[in-house]
């Protein structure tokens, strides 16, 4: 499985949506031919301004005659929480928690609409190989973390836990490497289990 780390490595690029003056009724027909519950709303020029929802039509409905010309724009919810694709998949998903969301609409960095992300999405990122985790833990560490001087981390993942173990010059440096082990998606857990020179412990 290729390396997944950003929204835009995991959203689907298909998106339905309905311009800001789409009607009241033609919007309920496009969810009804896409089986969608959200629309991302977009002003001209593609550019996100909001969302509307099967919600937001059986509010209208309840205190409008739904055969007038209500638009889009007059029924979404704005501002439109969205997300940029160069997003990482944990960013986005403590956005959707925060926001009680299924899924998000993606923008460039312009605020334009390229694609649409939902928590599913979001759980690819557990089918990794744990071989492939491990790999990007080993580079990780290899890379950005070691010190001047020896430094041994040993590194196995078995269904998405990491399991870390080693000798390292000091405690701080053992923890930012279990912190930083943690930020690789696909992992679910980290178990550490370092040794210290005694002067260190």
């Amino acid at each position: 499985m290729e390396h997944l780390s950003t929204v835009e490595d995991v959203m689907t690029h298909s998106v339905i949506s309905v311009a800001h003056d789409t009607v009241f009724r033609d919007i309920v027909q496009t969810m009804r031919t896409w089986n969608v519950r959200v629309l991302p709303v977009l002003a001209e020029g593609g550019r996100v301004i909001g969302v509307v929802s099967e919600a937001d039509l059986l509010l209208d409905a309840q205190d409008a005659d739904p055969d007038r010309a209500t638009t889009a724009e007059q029924l979404m919810t704005r501002p439109a929480v969205a997300v940029a694709k160069d997003a990482t998949i944990p960013a986005a998903a403590r956005l959707m928690a925060r926001g009680h969301l299924k899924r998000l609409p993606v923008v460039d960095g312009d605020g334009g609409l390229i694609g649409i992300v939902s928590r599913g999405d979001l759980l690819k990122v557990h089918l990794r190989p744990d071989a492939d985790i491990g790999a990007e833990i080993r580079g990780l560490i290899t890379c950005r973390l070691i010190p001047r001087g020896p430094v041994e981390v040993h590194v196995r993942v078995a269904k998405g836990v990491a399991y870390l173990h080693g000798s390292l010059p000091d405690p701080a440096l053992g923890d930012a490497v279990v912190r930083a082990a943690g930020t690789v998606p696909g992992v679910v857990d980290v178990r550490a289990d370092f040794t210290f020179p005694v002067s260190a412990a």
